[in-house]
């Protein structure tokens, strides 16, 4: 099996002018290691967030949130759209979570000084479940709470037509540092290809995450992931989307958060439209009315320049058969 190793998998941009790391073949599946977004700083409570003591941050950007890429697939072309399949995330055996002065929405309270006048990292242990490994494990975040592993995969995309400079908090319709818990095992990634070969990067995995990662920082982890990769020929949707079992999801990263609900929602809309036989009428009004549609914010975090991530969600029992 192919395989990209941790060291590899150290770039810091989605450019399409890297050379590639891998090619693989349609359906092939291979495996990445990734390094946490620290790129192996943080190991100890000892470890903070001090930007003068951390690697790499004596740059603008700074080098974090490593990736692995560029990996060309065979016979993808501009205007295809790629399907990602996560087969497996197999965590380390410990996260992190780091908080301080200027991090975050809390980052300059006065009310609670102890989070913006000091820096405090987190360290979570992992124990391995029934499977002998962290896929199915316990994070264990302190004085007896616990909770199950749910890795998932926090950037990926295929390199975008113009230059992203930071893999930290580059976004667009073509993915990047959007921190989808959704982005998981047993779900289809689709993201639009805009270059021969797709140029597909990933990195970025955590052990598990609340709504919207409020801190600016989940449980940051290493990893090997699992996964293949496939095309669909000459069709290229507006964005990323997700097909889970039971559900479809159209993702869109914007500011305010108003606009990302929206156009994720016309995004879902126009995916009705075009896949599932329904009028614009229909789509319309069904997100609207249905019970089960939901809005997930996948990212929230006043960070940096990152966007605020919004899925548009509709259960499959709702949809025409294709």
């Amino acid at each position: 099996m192919q395989r990209i190793t941790r060291e590899q998998a150290r770039k810091y941009a989605f450019d399409w002018r890297d050379e590639p790391l891998l090619e693989v073949r349609p359906g092939e599946t291979f495996e990445i290691e990734t390094y946490d977004a620290s790129t192996g700083y943080f190991q100890s409570a000892d470890d903070l967030a001090i930007p003068s003591k951390r690697p790499g941050f004596d740059r603008s950007p700074p080098l974090a949130n490593p990736i692995a890429g560029p990996i060309v697939v065979a016979g993808a072309k501009k205007g295809d759209t790629l399907v990602v399949e996560i087969e497996s995330i197999t965590v380390d055996d410990y996260s992190w979570c780091a908080i301080g002065p200027k991090r975050g929405p809390l980052g300059e309270s006065t009310r609670y000084p102890e989070v913006s006048q000091q820096y405090t990292t987190r360290i979570f242990r992992h124990t391995p479940g029934a499977s002998g490994t962290t896929r199915d494990g316990t994070l264990h975040f302190g004085e007896g709470v616990s909770w199950p592993i749910t890795p998932f995969v926090g950037t990926l995309g295929c390199a975008p037509e113009r230059e992203v400079v930071t893999s930290l908090d580059g976004q667009g319709d073509w993915g990047g540092n959007l921190d989808i818990r959704d982005v998981a095992p047993g779900h289809r990634i689709l993201l639009p290809v805009y270059h021969p070969g797709a140029l597909f990067y990933l990195g970025d995995v955590h052990a598990s995450q609340g709504d919207t990662e409020f801190t600016g920082t989940a449980a940051e982890t290493k990893s090997t992931v699992r996964l293949k990769l496939s095309v669909v020929a000459d069709r290229r949707a507006a964005g990323m989307r997700i097909e889970k079992p039971e559900s479809i999801v159209a993702i869109h990263a914007n500011r305010p958060l108003e606009v990302a609900v929206e156009t994720a929602t016309i995004q879902l809309i126009d995916w009705l439209v075009a896949d599932y036989g329904f009028t614009a009428a229909d789509a319309y009004c069904l997100v609207s009315v249905c019970p089960d549609f939901r809005i997930n914010v996948y990212q929230m975090c006043r960070i940096g320049k990152l966007s605020y991530v919004a899925g548009a969600e509709i259960p499959k029992k709702y949809l025409r058969a294709k």
